[in-house]
């Protein structure tokens, strides 16, 4: 069983879009939050739990189960996947 996957990306990132599309290829269900599309009042809570995972607050940050990968690192995708 795929542990549960969250994607926090930015719409203008091309490393985010390569992310997602590497999730989609491989049919993994994920919630996926633009960070810059959340509306204002929205965005600092936001920011708040992406820094809980990676304090520098870069994107995307890749959230599977208890592991964090930042950046599109599709080696280390698959391997927290068990793809």
């Amino acid at each position: 069983m795929t542990p549960p996957v969250k994607l926090f990306a930015l719409s203008t990132c091309s490393h985010c879009r390569n992310t997602r599309k590497f999730l989609d290829e491989n049919n993994v269900a994920y919630d996926a939050v633009e960070v810059d599309l959340c509306p204002l009042d929205e965005r600092e809570e936001v920011i708040n739990e992406v820094r809980k995972y990676n304090p520098a607050t870069s994107f995307p940050t890749l959230v599977i189960g208890d592991k964090v990968i930042v950046g599109y690192r599709e080696n280390e995708i698959k391997e927290a996947l068990g793809l």
